[in-house]
């Protein structure tokens, strides 16, 4: 399987780019869209001035836990700028989506808690929502990660998005909203509470 297959099979079509999307990143953005692979893994970042990006990040099932994924994100934390992410919210029934959460927050990953993030999908004009992860060696506030993900979201989401899939996505005043008064229950501290009740 090459890099895309091994994407496309483990992330929810709804949250997949295009091979044709990502292939431009990497060929018209190679200045700021990147891919880290191994045969054992798939990194796929953009990194701008002041944060890191990561789009999407596989490794493979018969070498999880042996600190692939940590050696990885080490890697993109010696570059001392904030790291986003964005997940899906935790549904106990995938036990994947719990795998990653714990993953992220062993690795001192924050849930952004005042930013809403909902964007429909062209694949399969679903709305999918989903939540903001970040690490910051400055200690950035929300308000810092939201603009440096409605900056994310303008150059590297929806680039060529007309060209590739003949619609266009939704403006990022859409997609994202951030509201310091109105925080969404913390998934990361949510995950721990479950954890030791269990």
């Amino acid at each position: 399987m090459n890099w895309y297959e091994k994407l496309n099979d483990y992330f929810p079509v709804e949250e997949m780019k295009s091979k044709k999307h990502m292939e431009l990143l990497l060929e018209e953005k190679g200045d700021v869209y990147f891919k880290d692979e191994s045969p054992k893994h798939v990194l796929m970042y953009a990194e701008f001035d002041t944060f890191i990006f990561i789009d999407y990040l596989w490794v493979s099932s018969n070498t999880r836990g042996q600190g692939i994924g940590h050696q990885l994100m080490n890697k993109l934390k010696e570059k001392n700028k904030a790291i986003i992410l964005e997940v899906e919210p935790i549904d106990y029934d995938d036990t994947d989506t719990e795998k990653r959460l714990k993953f992220y927050s062993r690795e001192g990953f924050h849930h952004a808690r005042s930013i809403g993030y909902n964007r429909r999908s062209l694949a399969t004009n679903e709305e999918t929502p989903m939540e903001i992860l970040y690490w910051s060696p400055q200690d950035d506030s929300e308000e810092v990660i939201y603009g440096q993900m409605k900056k994310m979201y303008e150059d590297i989401h929806t680039y060529k998005d007309k060209e590739i899939y003949g619609k266009k996505y939704q403006p990022s005043e859409e997609v994202l909203r951030y509201n310091e008064d109105k925080k969404s229950d913390n998934l990361l501290a949510g995950m721990q509470k479950r954890k030791k009740s269990n």
